[in-house]
């Protein structure tokens, strides 16, 4: 090894160790704070990473006014900064999601009908649906789970309550997407593609501190290509987040009005495996409380030219979630590079 290469090296293990370390003693206090204090906390540190990382706060401003979120220069800081705080929250939920998800649920106001519920994820299930999940004979019970209400497709339900079945869940950087995760898990087994983070030492940390249930992520770059299949194989959910540039192994489909190049494992998993696809999102509505939707099993008839098929269906999916964006901007990580 060069000398350069060996010093440079040295330098990366060491900042390693420090952010390690940094990490360690930060968790460790925010374990002693209340979580609600603890998030107040989360959301200044969210401002404060906002305000000293330059190059995510121009692209995150960028992506907001080129998306027309903002009408100018200010809102769209505002929003931007918004969207850091938020994304302090996501961490601190994932981390701590025992406390939402298995504390009990808030008592309905006004005399209205009690909601079953799934630990911080309040329920909002329509007739039929309900009709459905009220059916002991079928075995359609729906599961407690605290602060974190549910409006799931009765199609889609009967294939999460499918032990054999297979299926994508595709999703975007919107909500807290790893509480949805989580939630899912308590149906079948969920396994979400995930980046490693570059500190090694942080994500062991960080994988060791998070509850899973019966979620586990599984490498977004491997040298096995059928791993995909192997999940589906084994009647386990697939979790995609598809909202980011996929370079040239992509297809360009609009989001917010401007083409990006999309990922196209959702759609090509439907189409070539015939795997069923749903899109889910898991919106904070409340301190501590979420509404998990999953959407009916998408049907697209397939019309032999298979790239125009797979772009259809990641329009469905990108208008979705564009859906459920408007409904809270500031929860949609906007510091990505989704256009370049």
């Amino acid at each position: 090894m060069a000398p350069a290469e060996a010093r440079a090296g040295f330098a990366t293990g060491i900042r390693h160790a420090a952010e390690y370390r940094l990490l360690q003693a930060a968790l460790a206090g925010f374990d002693r704070l209340p979580i609600g204090t603890a998030a107040a906390l989360a959301r200044r540190l969210g401002r404060t990473w906002f305000a000293l990382d330059r190059r995510r706060r121009r692209v995150a401003i960028s992506n907001v006014l080129r998306a027309g979120f903002a009408g100018d220069q200010r809102q769209a800081t505002d929003l931007a900064r918004r969207s850091a705080e938020h994304f302090a929250l996501v961490v601190l939920e994932a981390l701590r999601s025992e406390e939402i998800l298995d504390r009990e649920p808030a008592e309905p106001e006004g005399g209205a009908e009690p909601q079953p519920a799934c630990g911080g994820v309040e329920l909002r299930i329509d007739p039929a649906a309900r009709a459905l999940l009220e059916d002991e004979a079928q075995g359609m019970v729906q599961p407690a789970c605290g602060g974190v209400e549910l409006r799931i497709d009765p199609a889609a339900r009967a294939l999460l309550e499918d032990e054999a079945q297979g299926m994508v869940l595709s999703s975007g950087h919107f909500g807290n997407w790893e509480i949805g995760g989580q939630v899912l898990s308590r149906f079948k087994p969920v396994a979400g593609i995930a980046r490693p983070m570059n500190n090694p030492r942080v994500e062991r940390l960080v994988q060791q501190r998070k509850p899973r249930y019966r979620f586990r992520p599984i490498p977004k770059y491997s040298g096995e290509p059928r791993r995909f299949l192997e999940v589906l194989r084994q009647g386990e959910a697939l979790a995609l987040l598809t909202d980011q540039h996929a370079r040239s192994g992509g297809v360009p489909v609009e989001l917010f009005g401007h083409p990006v190049s999309t990922y196209t494992t959702s759609a090509m998993l439907h189409l070539v495996a015939r795997v069923p696809l749903c899109f889910a999102a898991c919106r904070r509505v409340a301190p501590l409380r979420f509404e998990l939707v999953v959407s009916p099993p998408i049907e697209h008839r397939r019309s032999g030219d298979r790239r125009a098929d797979v772009q259809a269906i990641l329009r469905r999916l990108n208008a979705m979630l564009e859906e459920q964006v408007r409904l809270a901007p500031d929860q949609y990580v906007w510091g990505h590079r989704f256009w370049r």
